[in-house]
């Protein structure tokens, strides 16, 4: 195809492919893909993304994954080592307002409806090399995961796919759209669209999104392990908690556990939404919260003291507490309302550069070693004519 040239190449163990040929439509829908490229459609051999995941086999060879347009009403768990790439077929691999390709699931937990479990068994997406792993558990360390786990999936990546838990079109309980521990993951042009605890990086969980949209109302970003939105947007259905709710871990390494989000966007999801000057940055589930928005958007949904303690009678806030902003701008940005606030940490230059880069803050699993940023598609944008 004359379109599009040859962008988003990668290369090692996998195979070398252009992203835009393989997801355009055409008559033969795995054109352009890699060798071997397994195609999930209605009329396709694989009707569901999962039945297509448990075709693979539990080893490190790189697989690929075609998902043709349309609504997939499944919960998708991975778990294998090896790379594992989700591709949705579309015109528009630079666009994620127009795709295509919806994977939905409807559950919560803790509702009289649902009842009581883990958040780990409503998630629409799950990577994790257990169930274990992918446990929340509860208290200051959640749940204890079994010495000897394996490191999951090394190597996950999706382009172009919305992940949907919409149990209610409101709060009523954690409702995952995605769950990642034990597990590098990356995820482009998607979205991710739920009401509370949309998503969830857990313990070892290393996640990189770029222009992707991630919809939540309650502690909608929240975990123990390591986010970084890049270019992306946090899309506000209503004020609830925080954007983001993190519980650190004390470990014998540093570590730069938290979420990080960059050069985005914090907007109201529609104009009908009455919530000017009710939403805050976040809250802290532990002391040892960390999480920094710099050189953000933020629309005049934002409280003025930013980021809140977690309740007056428990704050949750001391030393160790990193709740932060560098350089945010627009209407929701207020300097003396942080001061006054005072729970917000307005970062110096000094201050914000150990955070500054991806391989400062992601790392190997386990060693405490940083930088290790090579299943992260530095040059996902596709270009056309």
């Amino acid at each position: 195809m004359s379109w599009v040239k040859r962008s988003s190449v990668f290369f090692g163990t996998a195979q070398a492919y252009s992203r835009g040929e393989c997801q355009y439509p055409t008559q033969n829908p795995l054109q352009g893909c890699p060798q071997g490229t397994l195609l999930v459609g209605p009329s396709a051999k694989f009707t569901s993304i999962q039945s297509a995941v448990l075709s693979i086999p539990n080893n490190t060879v790189p697989y690929y994954i075609l998902v043709l347009p349309g609504n997939y009403t499944e919960q998708v768990n991975v778990t294998r080592p090896g790379p594992l790439t989700l591709l949705a077929q579309t015109k528009f691999p630079n666009d994620n307002t127009k795709n295509s390709v919806n994977v939905i699931w409807h559950n919560a937990t803790g509702t009289a409806s649902t009842g009581s479990y883990d958040n780990a068994y409503t998630s629409t997406l799950t990577i994790a090399p257990t169930f274990n792993s992918s446990l929340t558990g509860s208290g200051p360390t959640g749940n204890q995961v079994p010495a000897g786990t394996p490191f999951g999936n090394t190597d996950f990546r999706a382009y172009n796919l919305n992940f949907i838990n919409n149990y209610l079109p409101y709060s009523a309980g954690p409702s995952l759209a995605l769950s990642v521990s034990y597990a590098n993951a990356g995820f482009y042009y998607c979205g991710f669209y739920s009401y509370q605890d949309t998503v969830y990086v857990g313990k070892l969980g290393n996640t990189y999104m770029y222009n992707t949209t991630i919809a939540g109302q309650t502690d909608f970003l929240y975990g123990f392990g390591t986010l970084w939105l890049q270019s992306s947007l946090l899309s506000l259905r209503g004020c609830g908690g925080g954007i983001t709710a993190w519980k650190g871990t004390n470990t014998t390494f540093p570590n730069a556990y938290g979420v990080y989000i960059h050069d985005s966007f914090a907007l109201a999801a529609n104009a009908s939404l009455s919530i000017v000057g009710k939403c805050a940055l976040g809250r802290p589930w532990n002391a040892l919260h960390r999480s920094i928005f710099a050189s953000t958007y933020l629309d005049d949904s934002i409280q003025s003291g930013g980021y809140i303690e977690w309740s007056k009678t428990d704050p949750r806030v001391n030393a160790n507490t990193t709740m932060a902003e560098y350089k945010d701008y627009g209407p929701g940005w207020n300097a003396t309302g942080r001061t006054e606030g005072n729970v917000t940490i307005v970062m110096t230059d000094a201050q914000y550069a150990p955070y500054s880069t991806l391989e400062k803050v992601f790392q190997f699993p386990f060693s405490g070693k940083f930088g290790n940023t090579n299943w992260i598609d530095r040059k996902p944008f596709v270009h056309g004519n």
